[in-house]
């Protein structure tokens, strides 16, 4: 530490601090007492429960203690390492060159301080840190004699666990933390606290990481901000249609169906990465579903209930606005599950005429493999979640955006605890982390259906397996043309899972890989150059077979789509305008639905 830093650390006011710490004691009982009177009124529900977890470790714990000359044998392999860093920094110390015992992977941007490798202390501290997770994770994983749900969820707390103790998280340990506490004359810890304080009394006790400046943001004038008018509501939906920019514009209009699970406005976030504004642009009439944020007083709503209320009422209603006979619908995750419920249901009605093509975004109609997000739900944990639903008649917001967090804990959880509590700086404002913070509730009937039928129980997969509105879904009864688009590091719908719908449907379908992720390889605009997407005639039953044949593109997958969707919009009209006699508008988009933020 150099002479100024050492001036700085003596500078500190005192008295300021004796302010600022009697301030804390103040708050900090505050948000206890709140915490415990709503602990009182709750029932103990969280994500993950302990039990469920500690049942988990403790049955693979006792697998691993029934073969101690395995686990000696690893205790040894990791003293052995141990052994090799010591040497190393022994030899750091004496001033020799020497290769580390462990690397970050590259790309890990805990350890992107030059201090991480210049510093002897924090390499070692890091090293060692590697080493055990290293280790940890190694011993946990394969555990012989435990079944297949009980290790996907050893293996994924294990990872949550040892992400929570790396030396990032730590002031002691992180360099860049403690150089900032210096040169701030310790004020960063002081804001930093102030923050942590903050977001406990936000989540009410338990503690919500702000991730973004939400006051940057203000739906329909830097977010959602593409002109439209709302034309039809019901208890659901209220359905938006967007103002044309061309003076032509394509035969069929677009409607778009988007998950409920947070808000539809990811698809339109800043008009540089706004697909509906670019849809809007290449000359479709684009109708958009934004569905309501529900309350206890939508406890009943189900699938059945999405489906009549959301895409078939749009369609019918799409259908008198513009007077013509079909449309195109484009659906995102869970709106792409119930779109293709709706097809099917279409179909099996003698309706399919009504929709001319389907563009699905990161779909799973099959859930045999559904990714990590499968270790949240099995029977026990389905019984707690439906008695906390049946209670208060929805899933609060919160406890969504805490699965999907945890999906990502370095990128969505530690990172910001680093920034906000640890530096003592503001969240930066971002558009994307605006959205994913304006969690939506899900209605109680809706959710168990959904989550029992579909991703336990895996019943979409089998002719008929649900029934919606008293008619059997059959997904091979499909013959409207349709357009897949799911994404190679898709954490949430794994795209080798997604494909599996290219085997059933009747119809012709096309099935595109792109780049990235869940959001990222969705919201790629033509003009940003990344990611790339393959494509490929042929569908083999192997997706590892149809990614081996594929051909890869540079860019967006956007244009792609776009010479796709083109050869089903029946030539060219006069633009239309938002509404008709009997849908007259009566809101400007976004409108009111999605300005209805969760509280819990």
């Amino acid at each position: 530490m150099s002479q100024e830093q050492d001036k700085n650390l003596m500078n500190v006011d005192q008295q300021e601090l004796l302010e600022n710490m009697q301030d804390f004691a103040e708050r900090s009982q505050r948000i206890m007492t709140k915490f415990l009177e709503h602990q009182a009124e709750d029932d103990g529900f969280q994500i993950p429960d302990p039990y469920v977890v500690g049942k988990a470790f403790m049955k693979a714990s006792a697998q691993l203690m029934s073969d101690p000359q395995k686990l000696a044998q690893a205790q040894a392999d990791l003293w052995k390492e141990y052994t090799s860093l010591w040497q190393h920094v022994t030899q750091r110390m004496m001033g020799q060159e020497t290769a580390p015992v462990a690397k970050p992977n590259p790309g890990d941007r805990r350890f992107k301080d030059e201090a991480w490798e210049e510093e002897i202390y924090f390499d070692a501290v890091k090293q060692y840190y590697l080493l055990t997770a290293r280790w940890i994770k190694s011993t946990m994983s394969d555990v012989k004699g435990i079944d297949e749900s009980t290790q996907a969820k050893v293996d994924f707390y294990t990872r949550n666990f040892v992400q929570s103790l790396a030396p990032s998280n730590f002031i002691a340990t992180n360099p860049t933390v403690l150089k900032e506490a210096v040169d701030s004359q310790g004020q960063s810890l002081l804001k930093g606290f102030q923050h942590f304080l903050d977001d406990l009394e936000e989540g009410k006790g338990k503690l919500k990481v702000s991730m973004t400046d939400v006051d940057a943001f203000e739906l329909g004038k830097n977010v959602a901000s593409t002109p439209g008018k709302v034309v039809y509501q019901n208890g659901l939906i209220q359905l938006i249609q967007y103002t044309p920019t061309t003076e032509k514009v394509n035969k069929n209009p677009l409607l778009i169906v988007p998950p409920w699970i947070n808000k539809f406005y990811v698809l339109d976030l800043q008009p540089k990465n706004s697909l509906i504004k670019w849809a809007v642009d290449q000359g479709h009439t684009v109708f958009i579903i934004s569905w309501v944020n529900p309350d206890d007083k939508l406890a009943h709503k189900d699938f059945s209930c999405y489906m009549q209320e959301g895409p078939l009422a749009a369609i019918d209603t799409i259908q008198e606005i513009t007077g013509v006979d079909q449309v195109n619908i484009a659906a995102y995750c869970i709106g792409g599950t119930l779109t293709s419920c709706t097809l099917a249901y279409l179909a099996a009605t003698g309706q399919a005429d009504k929709v001319k093509s389907a563009t699905l975004f990161t779909t799973l109609t099959d859930f045999t493999d559904a990714g990590e997000i499968s270790v949240f739900i099995d029977e026990e944990q389905m019984d707690l979640l439906d008695a906390h639903m049946e209670r208060l008649g929805y899933l609060e917001g919160s406890e969504m955006s805490q699965v999907f967090n945890l999906l990502r804990a370095n990128d969505l959880v530690w990172s910001f605890f680093v920034n906000n509590y640890l530096m003592g700086k503001e969240p930066f404002p971002f558009d994307l982390l605006y959205w994913n913070s304006d969690s939506t509730r899900m209605p109680a009937m809706m959710h168990k259906f959904y989550l029992r039928k579909m991703y336990l129980e895996n019943r979409l997969s089998e002719p008929g397996g649900i029934e919606l509105n008293g008619e059997p879904i059959d997904l091979r009864k499909i013959e409207t043309p349709v357009y897949m688009i799911s994404t190679h590091d898709d954490h949430i719908a794994p795209w080798k899972s997604t494909y599996k719908l290219t085997q059933k449907v009747k119809g012709s379908l096309k099935f595109v890989l792109g780049g990235s992720g869940h959001i990222a390889g969705i919201i790629n605009p033509e003009k940003s150059g990344k990611y790339g997407y393959w494509t490929n005639t042929n569908k083999p039953a192997d997706p590892d077979k149809w990614f081996a044949g594929a051909e890869q593109h540079e860019g967006s997958w956007w244009q792609d789509w776009k010479k796709w969707i083109g050869r089903h919009s029946g030539g060219k009209v006069a633009a239309r305008k938002p509404g008709s006699k009997k849908h007259k508008p009566f809101e400007d988009a976004p409108g009111s639905y999605v300005r209805v933020r969760s509280i819990d």
